[in-house]
């Protein structure tokens, strides 16, 4: 699981063009928006394309969405237990 947690926050840096973050900069119980990292509505567009083509999730709920992307943790949680790729 912490790999996969790692492998995340070097994904969402990449993705999102996070340059001023390195992997240890967050923390796996950090808020993904709001006061966390910030992120807003189109990094949340970015991350569920991330999702699609990197581990096989489509995520059509918008309410789905924003349970997932709480953190880096409840993200790898929910990979791990629908990836198909």
């Amino acid at each position: 699981m912490n790999e996969l947690k790692l492998e995340l926050k070097e994904k969402i840096i990449e993705q999102l063009n996070l340059e001023e973050f390195t992997a240890t900069d967050i923390e796996d119980n950090d808020a993904l928006f709001g006061d966390g990292l910030g992120l807003d509505s189109i990094d949340a567009l970015e991350l569920i394309v991330m999702l699609d083509k990197d581990y096989g999730i489509q995520l059509t709920d918008p309410k789905e969405g924003k349970e997932v992307f709480q953190s880096v943790s409840v993200l790898a949680n929910y990979i791990a237990e629908h990836r198909t790729k």
